[in-house]
């Protein structure tokens, strides 16, 4: 009889536990439009791809042709930007490991992503290369983008 009573009251600790997991509120500032748009899940995330830039194996550049190469990586940046596959790009301080900045990029796979920094002349050059990495973020990053239009003051 004792056993009979164990494996109730077991059953029904699951079943509360199972309820309470299931019973997550909506949240009251939901937005399906925009939710929509930016292509974000039930949690507002989505999957996109990290792009840890590091010091590539070109070393003998000339000082000239090493800043061509940069201007060129800036320009690329601009395009991935305006093309809506870059949203998150910027440099790293001084570290002991060679990276130098990071990309995060609005594509599923990391094929698409090789694709994008293939043609990156600072990539295509081997002044940097990029490790990729796929990583689950806010949908909602992409919109930090329209932010940051209104706050700086210098374009680069």
């Amino acid at each position: 009889m004792k056993k009979r009573h164990l494996i109730t009251a077991l059953i029904i600790c699951l079943t509360a536990f199972y309820e309470g997991v299931n019973a997550q509120e909506t949240n009251k500032n939901y937005d399906e439009k925009l939710a929509k748009e930016l292509n974000a899940d039930e949690y507002g995330m989505k999957t996109y791809v990290l792009a840890i830039l590091k010091t590539g194996t070109e070393k003998s550049l000339s000082k000239a042709k090493q800043d061509s190469v940069f201007r060129g990586h800036m320009v690329n940046i601009g395009k991935l930007v305006t093309d809506g596959k870059l949203v998150v790009a910027g440099p790293l301080g001084k570290n002991d490991k060679n990276y130098r900045g990071i990309f995060i990029l609005d594509v599923p796979t990391i094929e698409e992503a090789r694709k994008l920094v293939d043609t990156d002349p600072a990539i295509q050059s081997k002044l940097l290369d990029a490790d990729l990495i796929i990583w689950y973020g806010s949908a909602a990053l992409k919109e930090t983008l329209k932010i940051h239009s209104k706050i700086e003051k210098r374009s680069h």
